[in-house]
């Protein structure tokens, strides 16, 4: 195994990196969203405390199943639990305890400080897509994701203002084997892009290769002291932990990295048809998986998942941007406030099989969904088409230019002096306009969010213009995003050392597909 680098004395890096820096193109990114407006709240208390006293009864009686893993099993018979078999039932009240050390937020670090995200409280932090298996554009219409793709998405969210995080799986690299394609994946977010990022979890050494890398990115000292990535452990719903994830989950905790710990509910198959029945399920499933994070290190940082479709009940596909998807997410909102956790759930969610009509409702409802519940780390904020099974690269920049949207909204109402602009109204006076008033000279340039890809010119200047519609002006910006990308700086010896350290584990082992 390669030597990591020796540990920076400053997060700065060397003379050459700053050299590196300075001739370099800046490209802004928003700092990640505070809220300044109300959570939307859709569970009274009295169902709330219904849903919470269910989803004790579930863990005590019902319990859950922590399938190949021993060392779980006696770690949740230490803490307390009644364990037949794989099955853990946890006494009431035990779980929930457990939850209390885990914190209310915490801090991300990116390898640019100024990129540091926030997870928790009343703020957002936006996430590109994760985990397709395919990729879709206008040129190469729908096809397997290779690594030359997986690039791609990376350099584009790196370069999208609104995006504040590099993300995880943004596409599946299929031309890569199975058990390398994570260090490929990992060596991308750390020097294509210098925002956070997720780790690799499809295997627990695997998890261990994202903190190893980080190490050396970092220094191992800072990795212990904070956390620097963020990454998904889904729940097999309803209500079984495997091996897999939980090794992942297990590698995480150790090392004080972050985890979502998320069930993956499709309504009507891995949980109940109701809102109510599905909230229970999902609090009962998160309550076990975060106890059980804690019993691997009190206070590991942890985010209370929860991804929520509905089914077409003729075709047995999931649904997005549905009304009974919505409402469970507003009421995991909710409970996962009432437990002190960060939450992650929403996303640019949609079953359509292009950048179309429904693909833009379904995603528009979905996205104001996430800000409005109360949503602190949405991933698959932006790419997200065909129920997930596609990475869109036009789609990918129109969903990243309407975040811009989410963050106009977050800010609220202010009624500051210059807010209530009540100069301008005595200056203009009944029947004039406000176009040359003092106030709108001040203020025009940041009054209003403006699209950097939408087009609002008159009909003749479109027509000229050769009367593109967003699908084409999409494909525009994709490639004028690409062909400007210039890489973010870095330490040379640390990108030397990352990508020795790839070569040598590659090398190690054989080609596995599987």
């Amino acid at each position: 195994m390669a030597e990591a680098a020796p540990r920076r004395r400053s997060r700065g890096g060397g003379g050459a990196a700053r050299r590196a820096e300075r001739s370099s193109i800046k490209i802004e990114t928003a700092k990640y969203i505070e809220r300044n407006i109300p959570n939307f709240e859709v569970l009274s208390q009295e169902a709330i405390e219904i849903i919470e006293a269910n989803a004790e009864t579930i863990l005590e009686e019902v319990g859950v199943n922590f399938v190949d893993n021993p060392a779980a099993l006696e770690l949740w018979r230490e803490a307390g639990a009644d364990i037949q078999g794989e099955r853990v039932r946890i006494p009431r009240g035990l779980a929930r305890k457990l939850c209390a050390t885990a914190p209310s937020s915490f801090t991300q670090h990116a390898r640019n400080p100024e990129k540091n995200v926030e997870i928790g409280g009343r703020n957002l932090v936006l996430a590109p897509v994760y985990g397709p298996p395919f990729v879709r554009d206008a040129k190469g219409g729908r096809r397997y994701a290779t690594l030359e793709d997986f690039q791609k998405f990376v350099k584009l969210a790196y370069m999208s203002k609104w995006l504040h995080h590099s993300g995880g799986t943004v596409c599946e690299p299929t031309d890569v084997p199975v058990n390398k394609r994570h260090f490929d994946m990992l060596l991308a977010h750390m020097t294509l892009s210098d925002k956070p990022f997720m780790g690799s979890v499809t295997e627990p050494n695997r998890a261990q290769d994202s903190v190893d890398m980080c190490g050396i990115l970092f220094g191992k000292d800072f990795v212990q002291d904070n956390t620097v990535m963020t990454s998904l452990i889904n729940i097999n719903s309803p209500m079984t932990f495997d091996d897999v994830m939980m090794g992942a989950l297990e590698v995480y905790a150790k090392n004080n990295q972050a985890c979502i710990i998320s069930p993956f509910i499709v309504g009507g198959a891995m949980a109940p048809v109701s809102v109510a029945g599905t909230l229970t399920q999902v609090l009962a499933e998160v309550l076990a998986g975060v106890a059980y994070s804690q019993l691997i290190r009190p206070g590991a940082p942890v985010i209370f998942g929860a991804f929520v479709s509905s089914i077409d009940m003729n075709s047995g596909a999931p649904t997005f941007g549905t009304p009974e998807a919505s409402l469970v997410t507003y009421g995991a909102g909710q409970l996962a406030r009432r437990l002190g956790l960060p939450f992650r759930s929403a996303g640019s969610f949609c079953g359509s099989k292009l950048p179309d009509a429904q693909a833009a409702y379904e995603t528009a409802n979905s996205l104001n969904m996430g800000l409005l519940s109360g949503v602190n780390f949405m991933l698959h904020a932006c790419g997200w088409l065909e129920g997930g099974l596609v990475a869109d690269f036009e789609k990918f920049v129109m969903d990243a230019d309407q975040l811009g949207a989410l963050h106009g909204l977050a800010r609220g109402i202010g009624v500051t002096e210059e807010d209530q602009a009540m100069d301008a109204i005595r200056e203009v006076g009944p029947g004039g306009h406000y176009l040359g008033c003092a106030h709108t000279q001040a203020n025009f340039k940041s009054a209003f969010w403006k699209s950097d890809l939408l087009d609002y010119k008159p009909f003749e200047t479109w027509e000229e213009e050769g009367a593109r519609d967003t699908y084409a002006l999409a494909t525009s910006r994709v490639d004028r995003l690409l062909s400007t990308y210039q890489p973010p700086a870095m330490d040379p010896a640390i990108k030397e050392a990352l990508e020795a350290y790839v070569l040598e584990k590659k090398a190690s082992m054989p080609d596995s597909f599987l």
